[in-house]
């Protein structure tokens, strides 16, 4: 029992901040597991994304979802925090993927309509905090979705995430559920104010 929480621990942290050679492998884990794909396929679906759409990933991993978004709409910029994942992310989506920290993005030239983060939230430090930056980077009246499929303990609840938005000043939460095992669930929220 002890060496399983161990191990479930490390993979956790691997998963979470992906580095060197460990992180490449959860990297490729990430970017061809099934589950994975449809999940971000799937939260990218409920975006309904127009082609003008400005959409932010923030936690894009090794760019699955960005991959996604960028065959609806040419204008998305991904974050992450793992130099192996920005680069595995700018190669698999062709766009522009930039290292940061959820609760620190870079400024962008305009706010995006759009945002997700699919599987990430958990594994930030202050998630309330890394919801505030995506809050201001949005521009009034747009959207975000938060996807969990809980996994070792790494991710929350329907309820918790609302709970964060909330706190992060997100309104109009609404929650989808994937038949996935474990299930994943999305909640859905928007910036307040008239676009």
């Amino acid at each position: 029992m002890r060496v399983k929480r161990r191990i479930l621990r490390w993979l956790v942290r691997t998963f979470g901040d992906p580095r060197g050679v460990s992180g490449r492998v959860a990297g490729f884990v990430m970017a061809h597991r099934s589950s994975n794909v449809q999940r971000s396929r799937w939260a990218v679906d409920l975006l309904d994304l127009q082609p003008a759409d400005r959409v932010l990933e923030v936690g894009c991993g090794p760019g699955v979802a960005l991959k996604a978004v960028r065959s609806r709409t040419p204008h998305v910029v991904g974050v992450d925090r793992s130099p192996v994942m920005v680069t595995a992310a700018r190669r698999r989506s062709r766009t522009t993927v930039l290292e940061a920290d959820a609760d620190a993005l870079p400024t962008f030239d305009a706010p995006f309509d759009k945002a997700l983060a699919v599987n990430t939230v958990g594994h930030w430090p202050d998630p309330v905090a890394g919801l505030r930056s995506i809050h201001d980077a949005l521009r009034p009246g747009g959207t975000i979705a938060v996807v969990s499929q809980p996994r070792g303990g790494a991710f929350a609840d329907n309820e918790v995430v609302v709970r964060q938005l909330t706190a992060a000043a997100f309104v109009d939460p609404r929650v989808e559920t994937l038949d996935l095992e474990p299930p994943v669930v999305c909640v859905l929220a928007r910036r307040p104010g008239r676009p």
